[in-house]
């Protein structure tokens, strides 16, 4: 059995498309130590692919970051199959909010040094040491409180559409660059009550530890982040203090918590809330794009990216060799 992809993205993402098979979209990480990272990945590809597991799944000697779907009717085998990794066992699932069943075309189990690039040192401080976790109620209650500072610990391209009222959302484009910010920006206030949040609860859980490294001593964490909360609060008919949608790393860019648009279209500046890709794949920038917009610039950036999205693809491929087609990100004050 080959431990990887062997057919062509595009036809593996009409497939599900196409498909009216029930899945499910789950997230969950687990600081752990894995000694062999690459073995623990092969082990994981094997049992998971037959089952019909696709995601993105990050395997690193500090443990794991999965986001995935899995055919609804193979859900409990894929339980089980959990449980039968000591680190794993009973390890919380956090359930999409709001799912099509298209959240992802393709199983892709990655090897890296990190499971969320983060920059830091960990032999500094103790990981497993984190703040402690509120659930919604404390949370709410805490949050409340005049003494407590609320930090999205995300990016600026995910609070932009969606974050906790009060919230403090440092202007950052990664996690990297939010650490040292956070911590030079609170260095006079360490006797207040710190509260931290993400999308799922990994980029918390280390930021806490390292916020209580760096000698703050009232720190917490979001329980399951933004998706369990709001999993929870409406479960429970509790308060929701989460406005607007929460980012979600797959094709499906963002579930609807709330109904208030906070952000706007990043071309025309009419209230506006969906991500987009640029169309001129040698562009992909993600932005934030109305529908007048997409057709006034057929999907893309800019009328330079509308011009080469129009040319046929053997001579966009021609454009795009040499150049990065990575995900790029909009960023404050550099739109055009």
């Amino acid at each position: 059995m080959k431990l990887h992809n062997t057919i062509n993205g595009e036809e593996l993402k009409e497939k599900i498309k196409s498909s009216d098979e029930e899945r499910t979209t789950i997230s969950f990480y687990a600081y752990a130590k894995i000694g062999n990272p690459q073995l623990f990945r092969d082990h994981i590809f094997y049992y998971w692919n037959p089952i019909g597991v696709l995601g993105r799944i990050y395997v690193a000697n500090e443990g794991i970051n999965a986001q995935l779907s899995v055919p609804t009717s193979n859900l409990e085998e894929y339980k089980s199959a959990l449980d039968d990794i000591t680190f794993l066992e009973n390890i919380r699932l956090n359930f999409a909010v709001e799912d099509d069943g298209k959240s992802f075309f393709k199983l892709a189990i990655k090897v890296r040094n990190k499971i969320v690039a983060d920059g830091l040192e960990d032999d500094l401080f103790d990981v497993s040491k984190p703040g402690e976790y509120l659930k919604v109620e404390e949370f709410n209650e805490l949050t409340d409180k005049e003494n407590t500072i609320l930090i999205d610990m995300r990016n600026h391209y995910e609070s932009e559409v969606g974050h906790f009222k009060g919230a403090w959302c440092p202007n950052v484009d990664t996690f990297r660059e939010q650490l040292p910010l956070v911590i030079d920006e609170l260095e006079d206030q360490k006797d207040k009550t710190v509260v931290m949040y993400c999308t799922g609860g990994i980029r918390c859980e280390k930021a806490s530890a390292y916020l209580k490294h760096k000698g703050f001593k009232d720190v917490y964490h979001l329980e399951g982040g933004i998706i369990k909360y709001a999993r929870d609060a409406k479960t429970n008919g509790l308060r929701n203090k989460f406005i607007g949608k929460n980012f979600v790393f797959d094709e499906r860019l963002n579930e609807r918590i709330s109904d208030d648009v906070i952000a706007q279209c990043h071309q025309c500046g009419e209230p506006f809330d969906d991500h987009t890709n640029c169309k001129n794949k040698a562009c992909n920038l993600l932005f934030i794009q109305c529908q007048k917009c997409a057709e006034k610039y057929n999907g893309t950036c800019s009328i330079e990216c509308q011009k080469i999205a129009i040319l046929p693809e053997e001579e966009q491929r021609e454009l795009r060799k040499g150049k990065d087609t990575g995900v790029r990100i909009f960023s404050k004050g550099r739109f055009r």
